[in-house]
């Protein structure tokens, strides 16, 4: 086929073009998948960022609902019996055992209402309560001072050691502490204080009090009157955030987070007070008052409501630089490296083509040149191996086609002397004409014998010149078709006094090509006979075969000859590659019986051999070939 061939100056400049196209869409790739990883990062920084702070805020609402949970309990201790002495009180809360299971409080407290009339009458009983054990409390004493109709004065306080400001104290003359009351009195729900320092804490650090309400038990609660006048009192909870909050947040990730709480308000007056220094309940970031907080990281920021206690407290969550909230730009300039590298190479590719071009239109034509000449070897090759076949053929036929024209030359003699005596005076004798009878037999055998021999011969050659002629697929036997292949090879085989041993099963049958298996057993035979048996008085080859698994043969021609060395093994099924080369040899023996074993036969071939020790050839065939394979031209 003749190919349209472009002109080098008009070729080149358009590969060189191609080239720099290929290299600008290269690098416009790589800018796109640049800012494709580096939005991705910032979609996995947004979704780790936003998970940590979920579950920061879920992890603060549990605890609190904990301790809220707890305080509820100790209201229900209340509801058996509004008359709870000390003793009873510290009981129960010891049985919690809140100190080692709830780090996260100050104290629990219990509030008695005390109106103004009844408060010298408190403080004496208190002073003579000696129901946890102890002598009392002489110094007890209600602070501060102050004349007011009701008074809420912290009664029960545990633990007592750290928190000895706090007892006696009267919350009724502390404004946030008694709206905090009054809105819990009046709601019967649990109410917190909005951010305040605790007077038994000398650190300064903000805190809150949640407290639920004690009504004295049999009285109706349905009304705001009602709740006022059955108030007993409350039960109280003391935090420090900081040490709520630290519990809460997982110290790993406050390296990479930045955690603020601010009280936003009452929820009854919208919770909507703006953040400010004095609103602000917790700030990771460190003390209240610090210098500078760490810079956060941009755009990774978010915010969340907590409600308890009937306030509303606002978290605000910034991500710091690390490894956590940060992108990788090492990646992304991997990327741009890796693209800028293969834009590069393309385009060298691609300017490298325009010279493959111009080599492949040389070796095409080197090729068609090639082409020719491999087709003229083969057709040489076939022409003397049918030569050969020929020749063995009509030397195996001279011998008993010979003996038949010996038999017959001799038996017409002994007619003639037959009739010259049936013609004489005497007659013939009964012993004669027995004798004559005898050689008869004799010679008509003897002319049959031969005669059948040569039809085998014949028949034998017309079997292997038909299926190699004809390429048609059909069912045959293959110890039949390696008797008609081997009956062809006499002379030679005898020539060369070699002897043929047989190990083949008379059961395999196969539905294949047997022309082209004939062909390549007769290039294997004379393969051995000219290269493994050369300076050889005499050889051996051995031809076995049988099943492997339920559709394959494997056939095995092995001699005991010369054997090859390795650099002659690694190219034994390369064309025009032969130890002859100016002998007779053409090189393409092999390379013909790989073609055929291979795309013929759908078969594969193995070759085993070292110097001295023969030649081992394994053919692994199937015994029924598909339905669309075919005979194609070797």
């Amino acid at each position: 086929m003749a190919h349209a061939v472009v002109p080098q100056g008009q070729r080149a400049p358009a590969m060189r073009a191609y080239g720099y196209l290929a290299f600008i869409v290269g690098l416009c790739l790589t800018v796109w998948v640049c800012l494709y990883v580096a939005d991705a990062q910032q979609q996995q920084i947004g979704l780790r960022f936003q998970r940590d702070c979920d579950k920061v805020q879920r992890d603060t609402e549990v605890r609190l609902q904990t301790y809220f949970d707890m305080l509820l309990s100790i209201k229900g201790m209340y509801a058996l019996d509004d008359r709870i002495e000390r003793g009873q009180f510290l009981r129960f809360i010891g049985q919690l055992n809140v100190v080692e299971r709830y780090p996260g409080f100050q104290a629990i407290q219990f509030v008695r209402r005390v109106p103004q009339a009844g408060l010298a009458d408190f403080v004496a009983a208190v002073r003579r309560d000696r129901s946890d054990g102890g002598a009392g409390y002489p110094q007890f004493r209600v602070h501060p001072v102050s004349a007011r109709e009701e008074h809420y004065v912290i009664e029960y306080t545990e633990p007592l050691k750290g928190n000895e400001n706090a007892f006696g104290l009267d919350l009724a003359a502390l404004a946030p502490h008694l709206q905090a009351l009054e809105l819990g009195r009046d709601s019967g729900n649990i109410v917190a204080t909005e951010r305040i320092t605790l007077v038994q804490d000398a650190s300064g650090q903000p805190g809150f009090v949640a407290r639920a309400p004690i009504y004295r038990n049999g009285m109706p609660l349905r009304t705001l009157e009602q709740r006022r006048a059955a108030l007993v009192g409350f039960v109280a909870i003391v935090f420090r955030v900081n040490t709520l909050m630290r519990e809460v947040i997982d110290p790993a990730l406050l390296q990479h987070l930045r955690v603020s709480v601010n009280d936003a308000g009452y929820l009854r007056d919208g919770g909507a007070k703006p953040a400010s220094v004095d609103n602000l309940m917790f700030d990771s970031a460190g003390p209240l008052g610090a210098a500078a907080p760490p810079q956060a990281v941009p755009g990774v920021s978010a915010q969340g409501d907590l409600r308890m206690g009937e306030r509303r407290w606002v978290l605000k969550f910034e991500g710091r630089p690390g490894s956590r909230y940060s992108r990788d730009p090492a990646a992304v300039g991997l990327i741009a490296v890796a693209g800028l590298i293969i834009s590069t190479l393309i385009a060298a590719l691609l300017v490298a083509w325009q010279r493959r071009l111009e080599l492949s239109g040389q070796l095409g034509l080197a090729l068609e040149e090639q082409r020719g000449l491999q087709e003229s070897l083969i057709t040489a090759e076939k022409m003397a191996s049918l030569g050969a076949l020929v020749a063995g053929i009509a030397h195996e036929l001279n011998t008993p086609i010979g003996n038949s024209l010996l038999t017959a030359t001799a038996l017409s003699d002994m007619t003639g002397d037959f009739e010259r005596k049936l013609g004489g005076e005497g007659g013939v004798k009964r012993s004669v004409l027995q004798a004559h009878l005898a050689d008869v037999r004799q010679a008509c055998a003897i002319m049959a014998g031969s005669l059948a021999r040569a039809a085998e011969l014949i028949m034998s050659f017309k079997q292997v010149a038909v299926d190699q002629a004809s390429g048609q697929r059909r069912r045959f036997r293959l110890d039949e078709l390696l008797h008609d292949t081997l009956a062809t090879y006499a002379v030679q085989l005898r020539r060369a006094n070699c002897t043929v041993r047989q190990e083949v099963a008379q059961d395999l049958q196969f539905d294949s090509y047997p022309g082209s298996l004939g062909q390549v057993l007769s290039n294997l035979l004379n393969n051995a006979l000219l290269h493994g048996f050369e300076g050889r008085d005499s050889g051996v080859i051995t031809i076995g075969a049988r099943r492997e698994g339920e559709s394959m043969v494997r056939l095995v021609l092995r001699d005991d000859g010369r054997g090859m060395a390795p650099a002659t093994l690694r190219r034994i099924f390369d064309p025009f590659f032969t130890t002859k080369m100016g002998q007779g040899g053409s090189g393409l023996g092999m390379n013909i019986v790989y073609n055929i074993v291979t795309a013929v036969l759908k078969g594969k071939i193995a070759i085993e051999s070292a110097p001295g020790e023969g030649t081992s050839v394994v053919l692994t065939l199937p015994l029924d070939l598909p339905a669309a394979a075919g005979p194609t031209t070797q």
